[in-house]
């Protein structure tokens, strides 16, 4: 899986299609991933403490992996990914234009 925790990324598919987030969780034994304000559920918490208040609150739930793609500023859209190695480092680039990602 080549989305990390912090990435820019652009959801491909869905009720969310083409909304941008960053990345809040990556799971990658499950392959999924946590996006900013994307895959909204709705959640009835009850108070747990004395002077806490319950309510419905809206929560980012997991969406799969393979429904966003890495958000590219220069291409601005959203791209594959390749890996580019310069001496010891290895950095990932955009498969268009070729910018670090």
């Amino acid at each position: 899986m080549n989305i990390k925790k912090n990435d820019t990324v652009i959801v491909l598919s869905g009720k969310d299609k083409g909304v941008k987030g960053k990345v809040l969780t990556a799971m990658p034994k499950k392959e999924m991933v946590i996006v900013e304000k994307v895959n909204l559920a709705t959640c009835h918490t009850k108070p747990r403490r004395q002077g806490e208040p319950g309510g419905i609150i809206k929560r980012e739930t997991p969406i799969r992996a393979c429904k966003v793609a890495l958000y590219c500023p220069k291409c601005d859209k959203g791209v594959r990914i390749g890996f580019k190695v310069e001496g010891e480092k290895k950095t990932r680039v955009c498969r268009k234009c070729g910018a670090e990602i």
